[in-house]
């Protein structure tokens, strides 16, 4: 059978999608130019958790659940759920640590770069600068031979860890519900105000995860790898999806009156470029090591790659380092240790980018 969804037209209606349903999330009650965001998302469940206490982004995110799940449909339905991992996985948690605490810099993923762009953020413009150029940095690598390894077959039971724990956050969201003017509900913690508290329904959130991460498994829709293949093949397959992602979001928020062109006092951002573009360097230079965006690294993962369910797990310990740590940016500025976080994981990422080479 065809795998439409890979085809020029397929990924651009993936794009399509995304953009216009990020959009729609917003405007059904999620934060601000955030309608979809990997990276803030996967911080919000880690506050849920305890893990970090950053009271203002504490809420357990149907959507990552959705994409997780999504993915498992399509690649169950499609005899592609294949386990399998053993590629330098504590090196892959590193990355994600590291590519989650640049993100928090930026405050963003590249999905939320491109959805700020869309809703008149212009200091996303300097994010995504420096996510090309951190992206850029890693093809320098992968041409001199960067390479983490080759995967191996894993038991089937290993491939459905990160979709049991998808499964699992879903559970205790249902048993766990918001109590109204309550911090706690049983083991979850929900944030009172801030990007926390706002949330479009719950089953809306859920099933537009789900189907975006039935279509992204199809159509392995990545915006690094976008980028990547752009820069380093001339190839426009993957970067078709991201421009029509842009395109269809900046139109539904034209539509629903959602785009606000500006720089000052846009929604969660700030306005220190620099800092916005080094944090989406280092990002981007992690994505690049990793082989895969976060909602890629999401997909695979519910398709039964342990590798990028590790990155998941440190992208889940760097959001709890960033906001313990004091690390982590604010619409205020960045945190007080932040610029020093960054530069570490350049030269951390730098480091593995020299040294791990296909022997």
């Amino acid at each position: 059978m065809k795998n439409i969804f890979a085809t020029r037209s397929g990924i651009i209606g993936v794009g399509a999608f995304i953009g216009v349903m990020a959009a729609l999330l917003q405007f059904w009650g999620n934060p601000g130019n955030m309608g979809i965001c990997v990276a803030c998302f996967v911080r919000d469940i880690t506050g849920a958790l305890g893990l970090h206490r950053a009271s203002v982004v504490q809420y357990v995110r149907p959507e990552i659940i959705g994409l997780v799940i999504g993915s498992l449909a399509a690649a169950l339905v499609f005899k592609e759920f294949r386990p399998r991992g053993g590629s330098a996985p504590i090196v892959r948690f590193v990355l994600g640590a590291f590519a989650m605490i640049g993100a928090l810099v930026f405050l963003g993923c590249p999905w939320r770069a491109m959805l700020r762009l869309a809703g008149g953020d212009g200091n996303a413009i300097f994010g995504l600068l420096g996510l090309v150029a951190g992206i850029w940095i890693g093809t320098r690598f992968l041409k001199a031979g960067y390479n983490l390894g080759r995967t191996r077959v894993y038991s089937t039971t290993a491939g459905w860890v990160m979709p049991a724990l998808a499964a699992g956050l879903f559970l205790l969201l249902l048993i766990f519900p918001r109590t109204e003017g309550q911090e706690q509900s049983g083991v979850l913690f929900y944030s009172l105000k801030g990007p926390g508290a706002m949330n479009a329904p719950i089953a809306v959130s859920l099933i537009i995860g789900l189907i975006i991460g039935f279509l992204a498994q199809r159509s392995r829709f990545c915006t690094m790898g976008a980028f990547r293949d752009l820069i380093l093949f001339k190839q426009v397959h993957l970067f078709s999806g991201v421009v029509a992602l842009i395109v269809f979001a900046f139109t539904t928020n034209l539509i629903v009156k959602q785009f606000h062109p500006g720089f000052a006092g846009q929604p969660v951002a700030h306005v220190l470029h620099l800092w916005n573009a080094l944090g989406m360097v280092l990002a981007g230079l992690a994505f690049a090591l990793a082989g895969g965006c976060p909602g890629r690294q999401l997909f695979l993962s519910g398709e039964g790659d342990t590798d990028a369910g590790i990155f998941v797990v440190g992208m889940v310990a760097g959001a709890a380092f960033a906001h313990n740590f004091g690390l982590a940016s604010s619409p205020a500025g960045i945190g007080p240790h932040g610029m020093a976080a960054v530069v570490i994981g350049l030269i951390v990422c730098g480091a593995i980018g020299f040294t791990m080479k296909q022997k």
